[in-house]
């Protein structure tokens, strides 16, 4: 049997998903924080789906390593980038999508597929942290709740706050004064949402997108901003099963083709 692996070090995140080549079934797949030492992570969430697969490294016959922090990883055959893995995962789960979001912990990315997968047009916001998920962990902090609560909290909102600033400064001074306004916190959350949808929209902007959409990334278990994307594009939003791991499972099935 041919086994292969993916490990996609993000800047919050490093993920690693093992793979049988006959049959592109998943035998191992983990997400852990990455921490200050990428190098580190991705040793380590290789070293715990091997052993979630119970299987040895010398079983596996390619390791493809993606994301911020792939050149860290000295046990990677192969390197390649977040754009290509992202594509060929998401075509593998949804092949009909023909444009992927992905908003990861730094930046956010949209891609355009082709109808083979391969990538096409994108667009990359890695200059400032609204839109991505360090926005959010940073804002959630401030209306004190978890960043895994602000979904579900933005599901039960009235109406979304109205943010004036995207940027995490000014959108956290806005968010103290809304509290002491006596805002509420789902208005809050359904608002910092809508933010998120917003730059991705800018970004979509960039390029010739079109339908079907996915949503990746950590932001994409947030359903308040899947909501608000949908909304916004007046289309339907899939999110896949596992959307921390898609590049990951991307990064494993490029190495079946090495």
């Amino acid at each position: 049997m041919t086994l292969t692996a993916g490990v996609d070090i993000g800047s919050l995140t490093a993920k690693a998903v093992i793979l049988s080549a006959e049959d592109s079934r998943v035998l191992g797949s983990i997400v852990a924080p990455t921490g200050w030492q990428s190098a580190q992570a991705g040793a380590d969430v290789l070293a715990r789906a091997l052993q979630q697969a119970s299987i040895e490294r010398t079983d596996i016959d390619r390791v493809v390593a993606t994301g911020y922090g792939r050149v860290s990883l000295e046990d990677a055959d192969e390197r390649l980038t977040e754009i290509s893995c992202l594509a060929r995962g998401i075509h593998h789960l949804l092949p009909e999508v023909r444009t992927a979001i992905d908003i990861g912990g730094q930046d956010s990315k949209v891609i355009t597929l082709d109808e083979t997968g391969n990538a096409g047009d994108f667009a990359l916001n890695d200059r400032c942290a609204a839109g991505t998920g360090r926005f959010l962990e940073v804002l959630a902090r401030v209306l004190g709740v978890e960043v895994s609560d602000l979904g579900k909290l933005s599901l039960k909102a009235d109406r979304p706050a109205q943010f004036s600033s995207v940027c995490t400064v000014f959108a956290e001074s806005e968010l103290v004064g809304m509290l002491s306004a006596g805002e509420s916190r789902e208005n809050i959350a359904a608002g910092l949402s809508r933010i998120i949808a917003h730059q991705v929209g800018t970004l979509l902007g960039q390029v010739r997108y079109q339908p079907p959409v996915a949503l990746v990334g950590g932001v994409a278990q947030n359903e308040g901003v899947g909501t608000a994307l949908e909304e916004l594009l007046g289309v339907t939003v899939d999110v896949p099963e596992q959307p921390q791991t898609v590049c990951a499972l991307g990064a494993a099935l490029w190495a079946i083709m090495m």
